[in-house]
């Protein structure tokens, strides 16, 4: 009988694994098949089960073995992993570092600005139990209920390692490390007890977290849930890669993404530095890219409070107290909470935003606990062919109301630089350029390269505000170039936009990016 399959945590098919079922003092031993599958004779009932196979953490769990509803097994691959918990915090409070380590790791605590500053070290972390630092994954499908490390065995409060939060706010980053020679770097938000600048910048941890597979799911693979069976060839089994006209949304209802969940796509090299180039598919657009804005804005002397978008959500920023607030690369992920108080801010109450990234806030986030889920749609009823309508205003309306400018696919991994429009306009003073001049031309982002217009790129539409300047476009192929834009308001609110994934690539490294920030931020402040 089919009584249930093994997968890993990336919910990958696991073959040769040994499980042995336990009941009354009678023990059955089977191994899990090439799909995964375990077949075992035995009867429907409770049962506990130990599971084992080189190179993945041994577990003990229990089931309920059941004609027609097989069990979901998880193991988790020998690695060094880790993240805080909570994950954002405002200075003088505790994270635990929740960390997954075949062997004893050592734990150090960075601030991830201009230069990496080391801030502390956290000592070496081991227990007298043998592999006692292996965590163990829940069953079933953790990308909705969290991975729940540091649960089963830490009774005690004395072995939950935790740190506290330093007064400086910003981007941190936890260092673990073993003498075998593994390494493994996770972010950590640190926000101020008080706002102490008068810019807040927000980091799109939402976005990190929806871009994040860990348990097998994101919201681009199996977005509306698991399937019965684990991945045996990607390209064979994932409908990301089997649907026809490449439709991820192909449903009305998401099950939720958990917080709970290392991520190894925010991950940075131990010798990386803020101008080395963003090398992968994945940090060029998360934290590894946003970390090259905060260098920058120490190199220009502009003093700053670092937010994570939760907290925007949750109230705990307080934007009144704010000239200026920053979002950063790819803010894809909103909540309508976050939206209308940002909006009001800017258009009510005389906010300055500077939206320095691209298909920002294009899908709505509701919040379930220590989760979101992504109201996505079904994109067979939302999306004419060859056209894209943003997520986010089929349910609350079309953010250009607010940035100026939304997302559509044309010009979609690409990169080229940008092309002056109104060179009179106060944005370029002390650039020298002209109108026909391109700007832009360097840029750090090894996943599209060409310039800073790109990866993804937005554009104005007809609900941009009256009175939109054009300031650039860039000339990514097919009319598919960012919009530079500017508006104000009655109230004193401002927004720049730069609408492009790819312009925090090339701030650090290209004069004319930097020079135009900078004027922006300067008049910002005023």
């Amino acid at each position: 009988m089919l009584v249930g399959y093994v997968s890993d945590e990336r919910y990958v098919a696991i073959e040769g694994v040994a499980l042995e079922f336990i009941r009354n003092g009678v023990s059955v031993a089977v191994t899990s098949r090439a799909s995964g599958a375990v077949h075992a004779d035995i009867a429907p009932g409770e049962y506990e089960v130990v599971l084992s196979k080189a190179g993945f953490g041994s577990k003990r769990t229990t089931m309920t073995v059941a004609r027609g509803t097989p069990h979901h097994f998880r193991l988790l691959a020998d690695q060094l992993l880790g993240y805080p918990w909570p994950k954002y915090v405002q200075s003088g409070e505790k994270s635990e570092f929740r960390v997954h380590s075949p062997e004893a790791f050592h734990m150090e605590l960075w601030r991830y600005g201009l230069k990496k500053e080391r801030i502390e070290g956290l000592g070496w972390w081991d227990e007298h139990g043998p592999r006692a630092m292996v965590q163990i994954t829940p069953d079933g499908d953790f990308s909705q209920t969290g991975v729940q490390w540091s649960k089963t065995g830490y009774a005690s409060p004395g072995f939950r390692p935790t740190a506290t939060a330093p007064e400086k706010s910003g981007l941190y980053y936890f260092h673990a490390s073993t003498k075998s020679g593994l390494f493994f770097s996770f972010p950590w938000i640190v926000a101020p007890r008080k706002p102490t600048a008068k810019i807040a910048v927000l980091a799109s941890n939402i976005t990190w977290n929806v871009y994040n597979a860990f348990g097998g799911r994101s919201n681009y693979i199996n977005t509306d849930k698991l399937p019965e069976t684990p991945t045996v060839n990607a390209r064979q089994d994932l409908q990301r890669y089997t649907a026809k006209n490449f439709l991820t949304y192909q449903s009305e209802t998401y099950a939720p993404l958990s917080f709970d969940r290392p991520e190894p796509i925010n991950f940075v090299p131990e010798d990386e530095k803020p101008e080395n180039i963003i090398e992968g598919r994945s940090a060029c657009h998360i934290a590894p890219a946003e970390w090259r804005f905060l260098a920058w804005l120490e190199r220009e002397g502009f003093g700053y409070d670092f937010w994570a978008e939760s907290q925007l959500h949750e109230g705990t920023l307080p934007l009144d107290e704010y000239k200026i607030l920053i979002l950063s690369t790819h803010p894809e992920y909103w909540s309508r909470e976050m939206y209308f108080k940002v909006k009001a801010w800017v258009h009510e109450r005389g906010g300055r935003l500077l939206y320095l990234g691209g298909n920002g806030i294009d899908c709505e986030v509701t919040f379930e606990g220590d989760a979101v889920v992504c109201h996505n749609g079904d994109a067979r009823r939302l999306r004419a062919p060859g056209k894209y309508t943003p997520r986010f205003r089929d349910r609350v309306e079309c953010p250009s109301n607010l940035l100026g400018v939304v997302f559509d696919y044309d010009g979609a991994m690409t990169g080229a630089p940008y092309r002056v429009k109104d060179a009179s306009h106060w944005v370029y003073a002390g650039t020298g350029l002209k109108n026909g001049d391109l700007f832009g031309e360097k840029s750090l982002h090894m996943r599209c390269p060409g310039g800073a217009s790109g990866h993804e790129t937005d554009k104005v539409t007809p609900w941009t505000p009256k009175g939109t300047v054009q300031l650039a476009k860039g000339e990514n192929p097919d009319n598919g170039g960012a919009d530079m834009v500017y508006y104000e308001m009655p109230s004193g609110g401002k927004v720049f936009s730069a609408g492009s994934i790819a312009w925090n690539a090339s701030i650090f490294i290209d004069d004319q990016v930097s020079k135009i920030t900078r004027n922006v931020i300067e008049n910002f402040l005023k």
